[in-house]
């Protein structure tokens, strides 16, 4: 039967005693965050930065990050919408403890401590350090394998607004150790070592963003053109738990900061005794970075990028190394020997021009005036070849397919659900704590999630046992089949 609500009795202004706590469903994501998270020791990571004698009673810390993480777990962008949301949502006002009377914290608020009280510190680097020490209390990180990425972040800039400016390349810190490797190798082959280098500094031209100068432009082959930062992530392979952020503008390279993040994690959270191996992409697929891994007893899992050739034109795995005699076999099966060895860590090796020049294999092999064929190897590229047969190996191939179920699925997941495509904010300590706050709301889901589940099933278990106790005291002919009883549970 059709029924109306007569729309000339108005409800909306009635008065009734109502649970807030009743307008929760169990299953709400809220509920289970606050069921499973304990956030008191956010008031002790911010305590220094507030006065105990002084000022007005300020807003609960607690509560002030509880809004931050509400806009990220929802993707409310804006810290404005943001409390506009809060104020008829009640399972918004129920995680923050406020009642229906209570008036929402303002906006601004949040704003004046970022810009204020927590500008300069390391308040977000420790909240996430303790989401991540709450996972690995509750065995959902392993430690055993890391696998990371980055992704980028479009910055808030005008992608029309810059200007050009020369900078200084600043040398790489591994440059000093890949000096004296050098001279190492030089000495062994019956050469004068190098001279210092000094300061190895290089400039380039590039373009400076007017609206956010801390972002970087960012140009590379199959990626958007523009200002971005760049957010490199760390991810347990166990449950996706994020173990690094870190964010640089959008022209670094991603093999740059690696290391540095890794021992980072391996200090921060004690993954020494338990880090077995590391998984990524063709682009940290360099030389430091694979004799690095290795010689920290890891086994890496990294994509193998192959230099350019020119085509038609025999390739470098064409040549053939002979280890013991240090020298390499072209395919028509003549010797290519030492030359020397370049600062910048690679040993030449060529071939006899004469021999070549007679060679029915010449056109194929170089277009070289001198007929010589020149072929460069590093003095860490056996360690490049180690990591080669590790990702071609049974067990790279299967820790290498982990990458698109966890460090893709994760930035998919902070882009789609948790509003990262886009900077909120400009500069790169802003976008930092951007990055760190996604990343903290992606652990909290994971961990609420999972401890609920596994409280539920604990439930089970128990009520499984329960049963099966009582039934083995009723009377019959002792067998359950024989009994049938049903248990109602809330």
């Amino acid at each position: 039967m059709l029924n109306r609500t007569n729309s000339t009795q108005s409800n909306t202004s009635q008065l009734e005693l109502v649970d807030i706590e009743l307008l929760v469903p169990e299953n709400h994501l809220l509920r289970l965050i606050n069921d499973h998270v304990d956030f008191s020791f956010i008031r002790e990571k911010v305590r220094p930065f507030y006065s105990e004698t002084k000022g007005r009673p300020s807003l609960d810390p607690v509560v002030l990050f509880k809004m931050m993480l509400i806009g990220y777990l929802y993707g409310i962008r804006s810290e404005r919408q943001l409390e506009q949301e809060i104020i008829p949502n009640a399972a918004y006002r129920w995680f923050l403890g406020l009642n229906f009377s209570d008036s929402v914290p303002d906006h601004s608020t949040i704003s004046w401590n970022r810009n204020n009280r927590f500008k300069g510190t390391t308040v977000f680097q420790e909240i996430f350090d303790e989401v991540v020490h709450l996972a690995i209390h509750h065995h959902m990180v392993a430690g055993r394998l890391l696998i990371s990425d980055s992704t980028h972040i479009q910055a808030n800039a005008n992608k029309n607004a810059y200007t050009m400016q020369v900078e200084t390349d600043q040398p790489n810190k591994y440059l000093a150790e890949l000096e004296e490797a050098v001279n190492e190798d030089r000495v062994a082959h019956g050469k004068n070592p190098l001279p210092p280098a000094g300061e190895n500094t290089t400039e380039k031209k590039l373009k400076k963003s007017t609206t956010d100068p801390e972002c970087g432009f960012m140009n590379r082959k199959g990626k958007p053109e523009g200002f971005f930062f760049l957010d490199h992530r760390t991810v347990d392979h166990k449950f996706n738990i994020i173990t690094d952020v870190y964010v640089t503008p959008g022209n670094v390279n991603d093999a740059t900061v690696y290391l540095e993040r890794l021992k980072s994690q391996i200090e921060r959270f004690g993954f020494s005794k338990t880090l077995e191996s590391v998984a990524l992409d063709s682009g940290y697929f360099t030389a430091h970075i694979c004799k690095k891994t290795l010689d920290m007893n890891l086994f890496p899992v990294i994509a193998e990028r192959k230099a350019s050739n020119k085509e038609g034109k025999f390739s470098k795995s064409q040549f053939t190394y002979e280890t013991e005699q240090d020298v390499y076999i072209c395919p028509a099966g003549k010797t290519l020997t030492y030359g020397n060895t370049n600062r910048q860590g690679y040993k030449e090796y060529r071939s006899d021009s004469n021999v070549c020049k007679e060679c029915p294999f010449l056109e194929k092999c170089t277009s070289n005036a001198n007929k010589q064929r020149i072929i460069q190897r590093h003095i860490w590229e056996s360690y490049k070849e180690k990591v080669v047969h590790n990702r071609q190996s049974k067990d790279g191939n299967d820790i290498y397919q982990l990458r698109c179920q966890t460090i893709e699925r994760s930035f998919a997941d902070a882009k789609t659900l948790h509003g990262l495509r886009y900077c909120r904010f400009r500069g790169k300590e802003k976008t930092q704590e951007q990055a760190f706050m996604t990343a903290v709301a992606q652990n909290l889901k994971k961990i609420a999630r999972h401890l609920t589940k596994q409280s539920q099933q604990g439930s089970s278990v128990f009520l499984s046992i329960f049963t099966n106790l009582f039934k083995s005291f009723l009377p019959g002919t002792g067998r359950l089949g024989c009994i049938k009883t049903t248990f109602s549970t809330a």
